[in-house]
């Protein structure tokens, strides 16, 4: 039989037991409450008491390579540092030997200003400023577009004030290579010049979001973040070569400087496939710091400046002239000396003088006699000769559509009396760089036109890959045409006076230069100053490349010449490239140039 004594303990230890489940009954019915049946309510109404905030979640911008998948254009990560001006002070911290010592803010400052680069006096006055312009603001931007290297050292600082955001930055990892073709960003990530503007449907990064609420001491409120994910920008391949621009760019600078031109380019393209291999200029622009060069070099003067081609539309003119039917390479034979003035009153003149020769067509060519092709092209009528400088090209952009490319210039029939002439030797209407290019990759191909392209696909973030919509091929003249012009061309280049500078060892090639007047804005032409071209294909008898080197007004030699050392060096370096075989098949057939 228990006693009172022996009860009384039992029944205390019941009693707080009790007291204890009904506290903690109490918190859970509470945790349940806050939890679940009223979480909703809560959040929002903890919505409305917080501060909100957000921060960008960038995409990366869309990489650029080349036809092999060398990066042409990529991006690096970048910092910005902010601080919270209501937390920023005086620190007190240990020192390495364990005693308590304080930092100071000017002293902070001047550690952070070490790293930014920036002064003390500026990282205390940007915090100020903020203080003065908000009391209570949590945010000011101390710098943008740190390092790697600069974000950890700010890192390791430990300040708690301090918080870093990281963004994509654009990068071009060898520099000005095809620089004038790929154009730039300004600081602001949008695209301003070149291919990164005219592709940046395909480059361009869809940035995300990242909203949430804070309370006054900075911390995020939980369950109130939220999110909309970046989406990156596609990859750009290009047609180009990389390893085969950078040459060119460096030959190209080396014979601007060599021949005292005022700038010069090189065009290379596929033959069968209108693929531009390379598009170097000098001079050109380094997208890394395009404000280094001048606003008239940072575009593509290529694909933006026309000009009169001169003789090296020659072969168009033959070529009109045979495809129907008036004249073959041999016959007829036409008397022209070097200077003559026609019925109409027009005075022509070749660029040397001599008496009267029997002119067969090819030795018109040869020779670059613009009284024979004047007499030549009046076997056909100007209508039909505009509808060929037409179908050639003359007077459209072409399919690569690049920013600020000109269309060329091409004047409607009636011609007046000297440009019934003129414009069988290139005068009276204006061309791109590539238009000529496009020219001898048609006669070096059958006679079939490609369209051009410097764009070989846009892969999408999803995998999906992109090819350009491009106009189908077109048949400009016959196959048996375009042999014979292209037999015609390679007469030219054995027959020329430079034959040993243009020669490439075991190839047969087809060329042809023009020593284009310029225009003096006046209505005549500028005397003893001229834009120089030199075009040709490879290897003649199974052509896979066309070169174009031109010089805008060489000083050192004003004719075509000048351009001779350089387009040698170009063909040698595109044969090489490609591992193009050497000719298989004999020289050509040696053409008379007269009767």
């Amino acid at each position: 039989m228990s006693t009172r004594a022996t009860r009384s303990p039992r029944r205390r230890t019941v009693i707080a037991l009790a007291v204890v489940l009904a506290v903690l009954a109490a918190f859970v019915v509470r945790l349940v409450d806050i939890q679940v049946v009223n979480a909703d309510s809560l959040r929002d109404d903890s919505l409305g008491v917080g501060i909100g905030a957000s921060h960008t979640v960038f995409g990366a911008r869309g990489t650029i390579t080349d036809s092999t998948g060398a990066l042409l254009a990529g991006n690096v990560m970048q910092y910005d540092a902010q601080v919270d001006p209501q937390h920023v002070g005086d620190i007190e911290t240990e020192s390495a030997t364990g005693e308590e010592i304080v930092v100071t803010w000017a002293e902070q400052a001047a550690r952070i200003a070490a790293i930014t680069g920036q002064t003390p006096e500026e990282i205390q006055k940007i915090v100020a400023d903020a203080l003065e312009a908000d009391p209570d603001t949590q945010w000011a931007r101390l710098s943008t577009g740190l390092s790697t290297d600069q974000f950890q050292a700010l890192a390791d600082l430990g300040y708690p004030y301090l918080y870093m955001t990281e963004h994509p930055a654009r990068t071009y990892p060898d520099g000005a290579v095809a620089g004038n073709l790929i154009g730039f960003v300004g600081a602001d990530g949008d695209a301003l010049a070149g291919l990164e503007r005219a592709k940046d449907g395909c480059l361009a990064a869809i940035d995300g979001e990242r909203v949430f609420e804070r309370g006054k001491d900075g911390v995020v409120i939980p369950g109130t973040m939220r999110e909309t994910p970046a989406v990156d920008g596609g990859t750009l391949e290009l047609t180009i070569n990389r390893d085969l621009q950078w040459y060119m760019q460096q030959m190209i600078a080396e014979e601007v400087q060599n021949q005292e031109a005022n700038y010069g380019t090189v065009f290379v393209l596929e033959v069968g496939t209108g693929k531009v291999r390379a598009a170097a200029e000098y001079p050109t622009v380094d997208p890394n710091d395009p404000s280094a060069s001048p606003g008239e070099d940072r575009g593509s003067r290529i694909f933006s400046y026309t000009f009169e081609p001169g003789s090296t539309f020659k072969p168009v003119t033959a070529a009109t002239i045979i495809e129907e039917g008036a004249a073959t390479p041999l016959r007829p034979i036409i008397p022209a000396s070097g200077r003559e003035t026609f019925p109409n009153g027009v005075t022509i003149n070749d660029i040397f003088s001599h008496p009267s020769y029997d002119y067969t067509l090819t030795g018109a060519l040869v020779d670059s006699s613009n009284v024979a092709l004047s007499k030549f092209g009046e076997l056909v009528p100007d209508a039909v000769r505009h509808d060929y400088l037409e179908a050639f090209g003359v007077g459209q952009g072409t399919a690569i559509g690049f920013p600020g490319e000109e269309p060329g210039l091409l004047h409607p029939v009636p011609w007046d009396d000297a440009s019934h002439y003129t414009t069988t030797f290139g005068q009276y209407y204006t061309v791109t760089v590539p238009q000529v290019a496009s020219v001898y990759q048609t006669i070096a191909n059958g006679g079939v036109q490609m369209p051009l392209s410097l764009v070989e696909s846009c892969t999408t973030p999803s995998g999906e890959v992109i090819e350009p919509e491009l106009p189908a091929a077109k048949r400009v003249i016959s196959e048996s045409t375009a042999d014979q012009v292209t037999l015609m061309l390679e007469n030219v280049y054995q027959q020329v006076t430079n034959h040993s500078v243009l020669e490439v060892p075991g190839y047969r090639m087809a060329t042809k230069s023009g020593t284009a007047q310029k225009p003096d804005g006046q209505g005549g032409y500028k005397q003893g100053i001229f834009y120089t071209t030199l075009a040709g294909f490879a290897p003649a008898d199974d052509p896979q490349y066309v070169v174009i080197l031109t010089l805008d007004e060489p000083k050192k030699n004003r004719a075509s010449a000048a351009n001779a050392p350089g387009f040698q060096k170009a063909m040698t370096q595109v044969l090489k490239t490609f591992r193009v075989l050497p000719s298989q098949n004999p020289g050509p057939e040696i053409l008379p140039k007269y009767e």
